[in-house]
């Protein structure tokens, strides 16, 4: 199952991570889509598939540098890497922008996802009404999702284990945020909230539900790409599409909510037009800004398109 690479192709897989751990910690872009942009998407979900019961009697029959190949170890290891080193890193700038300029940063992941939805259709050459339906019933699925209000609820066991498997599934799954469904399930907050007070049964329980959520939606997925794969294209891409909703430059805040810090959060937004959210916020919407990282984002999935398609 591994793939040899070498090593400026492990360079670029590192990077590739850095690049979804920046998308996963934005309520609203998944790390999934960036997986797909960058080529590396069905290896991911094969990868995670990979760590089954044929693995662990690999590894008793023929060692653990058979059970490495199997697993496709150097692969997992190098992208888990970059995702770290990025949530550790990068990921305080990329908040710092969303708190700050969120219209410039919601921007470029606008055109960064409206270009993905072009480049995974560009992958189904014929259409029908099959595949044009997937696509509409994504779309309608996730603009619904992302039209929710998040809730409030109390960190029980149950409740932190089934985010974790439910968020772990987003996660991976191209046009709907991980970040986005903890929100919605008023989770979010717990979490982050375990993570800088170290609360290890807490972070425990969630990772456990993580692991069960992930290993039985890469095998979903996986089922679904060799057995259905145009269905399953257009589903995503539709996917994509409806996420559209979440990253929408311009928001007018319905109603806040009061975090650990006693500060302020949106809570509900609408999507309001450029010129209606200068004259309701009386901000500038940085209309020609927020055009141009638009098409930037489309600029870098168009280029990364081209690279991959030379390689091949």
């Amino acid at each position: 199952m591994t793939t040899k690479r070498t090593t400026r192709e492990y360079l670029g897989l590192f990077f590739k991570g850095v690049m979804m751990g920046a998308a996963d910690v934005v309520p609203g872009v998944s790390g999934g889509t960036i997986a797909f942009i960058t080529g590396i998407y069905e290896e991911l979900i094969n990868t995670i598939k990979g760590f089954n019961l044929g693995a662990v009697k690999v590894l008793f029959k023929q060692g653990p540098v058979a059970f490495w190949q199997h697993v496709n170890g150097t692969f997992l290891v190098v992208l888990l890497a970059g995702i770290v080193a990025s949530i550790a890193t990068i990921a305080g700038g990329v908040l710092f922008l969303l708190a700050n300029y969120p219209i410039l940063l919601w921007s470029f992941f606008f055109g960064l996802i409206l270009a993905s939805v072009w480049l995974v259709m560009s992958h189904i050459d014929k259409w029908d009404m099959n595949l044009i339906s997937s696509f509409i019933i994504g779309s309608i699925v996730a603009y619904i999702i992302t039209s929710f209000a998040p809730v409030s609820v109390e960190p029980t066991a149950l409740m932190v284990f089934l985010s974790g498997a439910i968020a772990i599934c987003a996660m991976i799954l191209p046009g709907i945020s991980g970040s986005f469904i903890l929100l919605l399930l008023g989770m979010y907050a717990h979490i982050l909230s375990a993570v800088k007070g170290a609360d290890f049964q807490l972070i425990g329980l969630f990772m456990l539900g993580c692991i069960v959520g992930i290993m039985s939606f890469s095998r979903l997925l996986s089922w679904m790409f060799s057995h259905h794969r145009k269905v399953t294209l257009a589903l995503l891409a539709g996917f994509m599409l409806g996420s559209l909703n979440k990253v929408w430059p311009w928001k007018y805040t319905l109603a806040y909510s009061i975090n650990r810090h006693g500060e302020q959060v949106p809570l509900q937004q609408d999507n309001v037009l450029p010129w209606h959210f200068e004259s309701i916020t009386g901000q500038p919407a940085f209309l020609v800004w927020a055009i141009g990282l638009t098409l930037v984002g489309i600029a870098i999935v168009v280029v990364m398109e081209r690279y991959q398609t030379a390689k091949e």
